[in-house]
């Protein structure tokens, strides 16, 4: 009996085996076209309702995309799942996490309107508008099942795709090595996004020399050719009236006669009537599907002729395998400007440890963010059961940036600022930065710094500022107890140097400390038959901080929370007024934000500060009130106040702001601030009892390019008035 059995299980093989090997072998040819190759799911969709089964794919730039997904094991359904959670703007603007940032990214970003390159005294513009970095970790990730397989022949379905040789116009044919990367290649849109280098090669979208590689999908055993073209016919004068269907026409002048030989070698040809799209129409994504289910429906009758009506293919769900990554060794090519702990320490985590494609992506977008590199490659190779982590990091040749900001505000008004910036001035892992802002109040920010991964990093800073303004009188002990001055209208003038450490703590945390010498000037006219300078003294003092800060946005945020925590101790001064004494200052302030609903978010925010040991300085106590200002010094908002016109040696605020985006970029928000503000308040319950300062605001605020740009009414119930202010740009 288990004789027959075993003989009709070897005849039921044979059989299914010999109808395989009769059944002819399909092809499919997926062209490029950008967002028109969203119409390639549609295509997808209706092939497997129909029940063809898929043995080779050959793409070129987005059909190089959906066709690697495809050939690595992902039905059409799971496809479009992929491509609906897609965020194309970021795709497109290689989208950086802020929390990839460091801090000192974060400024860059969030000060400099215009960054350009400057090399040899000559003002350059940038490559592309992406490296396809975002791009290429979303591939990784979701092609991380065939992550070993370097023999596309050997993918669940044998796959190849086409790139372009920018230096010598060839074709090449990308059927070997990382599959991620071979999908990035070939959709490397010229301008959109940076080439890509392969086995020495610098590579661009493929579709500018082949767009249908029929011949290539021939080659590798197909019987019968199913080719889907989305590529657009030359256009005529009329219909070329932007930049990107005018780099389109240039792509598709070379490609568009091949494309015509190639269509008349198709058997079964599939058009979707794509033409009202552009390259970039990614917001239109579920109509051009629709479109390619629409142009596959219209052939089906020739599909069903080529499956087996017995036996239909239904492909399988593909079930992803656990993204959890035991990382054995790390290795980074040699690099002349950084060392491999810069780029570890980047990564924030070490060899040996346990990750998962989450933190892994996060490490590639910090080393990303730093902008030193202009092309970042990486692939898992097996190594027993762990894997090692291969980087390849091409290093920006351009060291040197120019960059430029603008910013109005009431108290330093007007504000063009320019940097000048150099990496590797000096060591490796450096950078040297130099602000110089023109306008109302000349003033000057100059930044050096080293950073050393997990270990010690150091920095030097030296910042100028000056401005006129009426503050509170209590800056001055000598006019505190005047009754008659309510008021003084002071030129301020302050120069700040320190030399500091810091290093992350737990991966998160920024801690650091230093020294710092202050010169401070505060000259008054405003006191009369007394000297006009109240102080004109140097200061040496200590401090030590800690930051967090997980926030998306700086401006108007929608979730995250942070943190920041000083103290500083003032142990030196020249003491021009004869009344200084050591003390110490400690300062907090912590903030959180959260999605109320779509568009709605709500931001907490408190704050506080006081003075201990000796009698403070009356210079550096808390002065509050105002918005819109870059906060240096202890400078602090509050909202029904006017400008710095609030001053004592301790306070502690809380502000609490909902802000509703009605349109894109456009903001309408509320503020409400409580604050008790005096002398030594945590010293009795004071700080406890019920605010004695409060103060409303309503704003409207709109992000643009040169940063955001602010109006709020003020007001507070303790004063006879309300202000109304302005911000535009970042705060500098």
């Amino acid at each position: 009996m288990k004789k027959i059995a075993l003989l009709f299980i070897v005849f039921i093989s044979l059989t299914v085996f010999s109808q395989e090997q009769k059944r002819p072998k399909i092809g499919l040819v997926l062209s490029g076209g950008g967002a028109k190759g969203f119409a390639h799911i549609g295509v997808l969709k209706v092939l497997e309702e129909a029940g063809v089964k898929i043995d080779y794919i050959g793409g070129t730039s987005m059909g190089a995309v959906i066709g690697g997904l495809y050939a690595s094991g992902y039905n059409a359904t799971q496809i479009d799942s992929i491509f609906q959670a897609t965020n194309f703007n970021e795709l497109i603007n290689d989208f950086i996490p802020r929390s990839s940032k460091n801090f000192y990214e974060r400024r860059n970003d969030e000060l400099y309107a215009l960054v350009l390159p400057f090399n040899k005294m000559k003002i350059g513009i940038p490559e592309a508008l992406s490296k396809g970095m975002y791009n290429y970790n979303l591939l990784s990730r979701i092609t991380r099942n065939v992550r070993h397989i370097k023999d596309f022949n050997k993918l669940p379905i044998p796959f190849l795709c086409i790139g372009t040789n920018i230096e010598t116009g060839e074709e090449v044919l990308l059927n070997k090595g990382n599959l991620a990367q071979a999908m990035i290649a070939s959709s490397a849109f010229p301008s959109l996004f940076s080439p890509v280098e392969i086995d020495g090669k610098i590579l661009v979208d493929g579709g500018v020399v082949n767009n249908y590689p029929i011949e290539e999908v021939r080659k590798l055993g197909a019987d019968i050719i199913i080719g889907v073209d989305v590529q657009n016919d030359l256009l005529d004068r009329t219909q070329l009236k932007d930049a990107t269907k005018i780099l389109v026409q240039i792509t598709n002048l070379q490609s568009i006669e091949r494309m015509k030989r190639n269509v008349t070698n198709t058997d079964i040809y599939i058009k979707p009537d794509v033409t009202q799209y552009g390259v970039i129409s990614f917001d239109k994504g579920n109509e051009i599907i629709r479109k390619g289910e629409e142009a596959t429906f219209a052939v089906y009758e020739q599909l069903k002729k080529i499956v087996d009506e017995s036996n239909p293919y239904q492909k399988p769900k593909l079930e992803l395998r656990s993204d959890s990554l035991q990382i054995r060794a790390i290795n980074s090519n040699e690099l002349d400007n950084y060392t491999k702990e810069y780029v570890i320490g980047k990564l924030r985590f070490k060899p040996g440890t346990k990750t998962c494609y989450d933190d892994l992506l996060k490490g590639i977008n910090n080393i990303n963010a730093t902008k030193n590199f202009s092309a970042i490659s990486y692939s898992l190779e097996a190594n027993k059961e762990d894997v090692d982590l291969n980087i390849n990091l091409k290093e920006n040749a351009t060291k040197t940036y120019l960059k430029f900001g603008l910013h109005y505000d009431n108290l330093f008004k007007s504000g063009v600022l320019v940097n000048l910036t150099r990496k590797k001035t000096l060591f490796k892992n450096d950078i040297a930065s130099l602000d110089i802002i023109l306008g109302d109040n000349i003033r000057y920010n100059l930044d050096y710094y080293i950073e050393n991964g997990f270990n010690l990093s150091f920095g030097f800073k030296s910042h100028y500022n000056q401005f006129n303004r009426n503050v509170a009188k209590e800056i001055s002990s000598s006019t505190v107890n005047n009754p008659d001055i309510n008021s003084l209208n002071v030129d301020f003038t302050d120069m700040t140097n320190q030399a500091y450490f810091q290093s992350l703590f737990v991966q998160k945390f920024l801690i650091g400390g230093g020294i710092e010498l202050k010169y401070l000037k505060i000259k008054s006219e405003t006191l009369a038959n007394v000297d006009p300078i109240i102080d004109n003294s140097n200061y040496f003092s200590v401090f030590g901080y800690m930051k967090y800060d997980s926030f998306d946005n700086k401006y108007f945020p929608k979730k995250g929370w942070y943190f920041t925590g000083d103290v500083q101790s003032y142990l030196l001064s020249s003491n021009y007024t004869g009344d200084f004494k050591p003390y110490s200052i400690a300062k907090g302030d912590f903030g959180v934000a959260a999605t109320l609903f779509k568009n709605a978010t709500v931001k907490f925010q408190t704050d506080a500060g006081f003075s201990f040991g000796q009698q403070s300085v009356a210079f550096f106590n808390f002065v509050l009130g105002g918005y819109g200002f870059n906060p240096l010094h202890n400078f602090k908002y509050l909202y029904g106040y006017d400008y710095l016109s609030v001053a004592a040696n301790s306070y502690i605020k809380s502000t609490g702001t909902v802000d509703y985006e009605f349109l894109k970029k456009n903001h309408v928000n509320f503020s409400a601030n409580f604050a008790n503000i005096g002398d030594r308040i945590f010293e009795s319950v004071d700080w406890i009892s019920i605010p004695k300062y409060s103060g409303y605001a309503v704003g409207y605020g709109l992000e643009t390019v040169i940063g955001p740009i602010e109006i709020k009414y003020s007001w507070s119930p303790e004063q006879p008035k309300g202000f109304t202010w302005f911000s535009i740009g970042f705060l500098f």
